[in-house]
C-alpha cells in the first residue's frame, strides 16, 4: 500500500535539515550555486504527487517508493545536469547530499528500475508512443530554396480545413496519454506561478514558437516485407520504424535535415520569466501553421479558465484563417506578414500595400497614417505631399481637394493585411517584440536544461522530459529569500 506521510512537507522539510546538519554541518562546503538548487526544494511542496497517485500503485505487495521523492529526484537529475537515469542512480549511491534532497536515506535510494517504473505510471498508456513501429514512409521536406528560410509544408490538409475540424473536436484530457504529466504541471506549478501573479489568466498574452528536437542523428527503419529477395529495391511497402513518432524535418536556423520531433510551445510572453503554458511534440515535418493549431485547441480545452487577449505569432503562421478566427473570439493577432520579395499587395485595383500594411500611392509614396477608427474597424492614410494651406504638390495629384487623397482601409476587407493596431505603429512593433518570449523559452530548455540530451527513443521519456524541465522553468521563477533561511538553521544550536 502507498505510504502516507504523516505531515507532508513539513516532514521532508525536517528530514532536509537533519541530513543536512549531519553530513555538511559547515555552510561553506556547499557552493553557492547549490545552495540555490536547495533552498528551492527545500521550499518546493510535491503533496499533491502523493494524492494524485495514491491510486496508480496496488495495495498489495512490498511498500512502493513515496512518488513525491520519486519525481523530486528526476527534477534534482535535471537541475544538477545529470542526463542519464543510471548515471543518477549511481550518484545517489555516492552523494548523501542529492540522496536525502530527493527524500532518500543514504544508503537506500531507488535502482534503474524504480525509475521507470515510475515514468510508467506517469504515462497514460500502455504503449511508448502515440503511431506504432509500422507505418508507411512519408513525403520528406524539401530543403528551400534560400538560405535562412522555412520549408515548405507537406500537409494534404490546409489551415482552412484543419482550423475548424480542431474548434469542433473536443479533447479530454483523460484520454491523452501525457494527461497525468499535465495534471502535476497544472496543480504544482502552473497553478502556483498564476496564484503568485507571474501570470496572468484573465488576460493571457501567448507566443507560440516551434522549434527543433533532435533525437537521433538518423532515422532508423527497417524492411518487414520480401520485395528485396524478389529483386524489388524501391518498394512502397511499410516498414518498421525505431521512433515511429519522429520523422525528417528541415531545421531553418542551422540549414540542415534533422530527425527527430517538432516542439510547439506556447508561452505567456507577458510574464517577466518566459514562462511556458502548453507544449506539444509533432513530427519534425510537422510545419508550424498546423502545430500551432493542434496545440492552441488542445490547451484551450485543458485550461478552459485562461482568458487569452493576445496572440504573437512569426510570418509561418500568416494565413488568413488564423485572422478571421481570432477576430471572431475576440483575440488581438500580432502576425508578421509573410509576402516574398517583388510581391506586390494590391488594394481595390488602385494602391499597393506595403508590408507593414501601409498603401503606396499611384506616384510610389508611403501614405502618412492619419488616424484609427476602432469603432469601424479601420484605419485612415492620407498623401504624403498634401496641405490644407497649398493642397497637393505633386506633379500628377490623385485627387483636386486640397486634403489631399485619402484612403480607408477596413478589415473586413482583408484582415490580414490591415492591423487595429497598425502594423507601422509603435505599439504593433512593442506588442509584437514580445514574441520573442518564445524562442527564449526553447533556448532554456534546449541549452540550459539540456533537454535533447535525454538521448530517449520513446515519446513517453520524452514527454516526462520535457514536463519537469517545464516544472523547474516554473520553480525558478518563484521568489525566494534572498538569505538563505537553511543556512541559518544550520548554524543554530537545537
Amino acid at each position: 500500500m502507498l505510504p502516507v506521510i504523516s505531515n507532508g512537507h513539513c516532514a521532508y522539510q525536517n528530514f532536509v535539515l537533519a541530513n543536512l546538519r549531519k553530513y555538511y554541518p559547515n555552510p561553506d562546503s556547499i557552493a553557492r550555486s547549490t545552495w540555490d538548487i536547495i533552498d528551492r526544494f527545500w521550499n518546493l511542496d510535491l503533496s499533491f504527487t502523493d494524492e494524485f497517485m495514491k491510486d496508480k500503485y496496488s495495495k498489495f505487495g512490498p511498500k512502493p517508493r513515496v512518488p513525491s521523492c520519486m519525481q523530486r529526484s528526476y527534477l534534482l537529475s535535471i537541475a544538477f545536469k545529470v542526463t542519464s537515469i543510471t548515471d543518477w542512480v549511481a550518484q545517489l549511491k555516492l552523494n548523501p547530499l542529492y540522496a536525502f534532497l530527493s527524500g532518500f536515506e543514504f544508503g537506500d535510494t531507488p535502482g534503474v528500475g524504480t525509475f521507470y517504473d515510475f515514468f510508467n505510471r506517469l504515462w497514460d498508456s500502455e504503449y511508448n508512443n502515440l503511431f506504432p513501429h509500422v507505418r508507411s514512409t512519408k513525403s520528406k521536406v524539401k530543403k528551400p530554396k534560400s538560405k535562412g528560410s522555412k520549408a515548405k509544408s507537406i500537409e494534404k490538409t490546409t489551415v482552412a480545413e484543419l482550423l475548424p475540424e480542431l474548434e469542433n473536436t473536443s479533447f479530454n484530457i483523460d484520454e491523452q496519454p501525457f494527461g497525468s504529466l499535465f495534471q502535476l504541471y497544472n496543480n504544482e506549478f502552473l497553478q502556483q506561478s498564476i496564484s503568485k501573479g507571474l501570470i496572468t489568466p484573465d488576460s493571457l498574452a501567448l507566443a507560440g514558437d516551434g522549434t527543433p528536437v533532435v533525437t537521433s542523428r538518423r532515422e532508423r527503419k527497417h524492411r518487414i516485407c520480401d520485395c528485396a529477395s524478389n529483386g524489388i529495391h524501391n518498394c512502397n511497402c511499410d516498414r518498421y520504424f525505431s521512433q515511429p513518432d519522429c520523422d525528417i524535418g528541415w531545421d531553418s536556423s542551422r540549414d540542415c535535415f534533422y530527425h527527430g520531433y517538432d516542439l510547439y510551445m506556447l508561452v505567456a510572453s507577458d510574464s517577466v520569466s518566459d514562462l511556458p503554458i502548453f507544449p506539444l511534440f509533432s513530427p519534425a515535418s510537422k510545419h508550424d501553421s498546423h502545430g500551432f493549431l493542434h496545440t492552441f485547441f488542445r490547451m484551450n480545452n485543458f485550461l478552459p479558465d485562461l482568458n487569452i487577449n493576445k496572440v504573437l505569432l512569426d510570418s509561418a503562421h500568416d494565413a488568413m484563417p488564423y485572422y478571421e478566427y481570432f477576430k471572431r473570439v475576440g483575440i488581438t493577432p500580432f502576425i508578421d506578414l509573410n509576402v516574398k520579395k517583388g510581391t506586390k499587395l494590391t488594394y481595390k485595383k488602385d494602391f499597393t500595400i506595403g508590408k507593414d500594411g501601409v498603401p503606396i500611392c499611384k506616384a510610389g509614396r508611403r501614405m502618412n497614417r492619419d488616424g484609427t477608427e476602432p469603432s469601424k474597424y479601420r484605419i485612415k492614410f492620407r498623401c504624403p505631399l498634401a496641405s490644407r494651406k497649398y493642397g497637393c504638390s505633386c506633379e500628377n495629384p490623385c485627387s483636386d481637394s486640397k486634403y489631399g487623397r485619402t484612403v480607408h482601409l477596413a478589415m473586413k476587407d482583408n484582415p490580414r493585411l490591415f492591423n487595429i493596431p497598425p502594423r507601422d505603429s509603435k505599439q504593433w512593433k512593442y506588442e509584437y517584440n514580445a514574441r520573442t518570449s518564445a524562442e527564449r523559452s526553447n533556448k532554456r530548455e534546449k541549452i540550459d536544461f539540456l533537454l535533447e540530451n535525454g538521448r530517449h527513443r520513446s515519446t513517453k521519456m520524452w514527454y516526462c522530459r520535457l514536463y519537469h524541465i517545464m516544472m523547474l522553468q516554473h520553480l525558478d521563477a518563484w521568489d525566494l529569500p534572498f538569505e538563505s533561511t537553511l543556512r541559518k538553521l544550520i548554524q543554530k544550536v537545537s
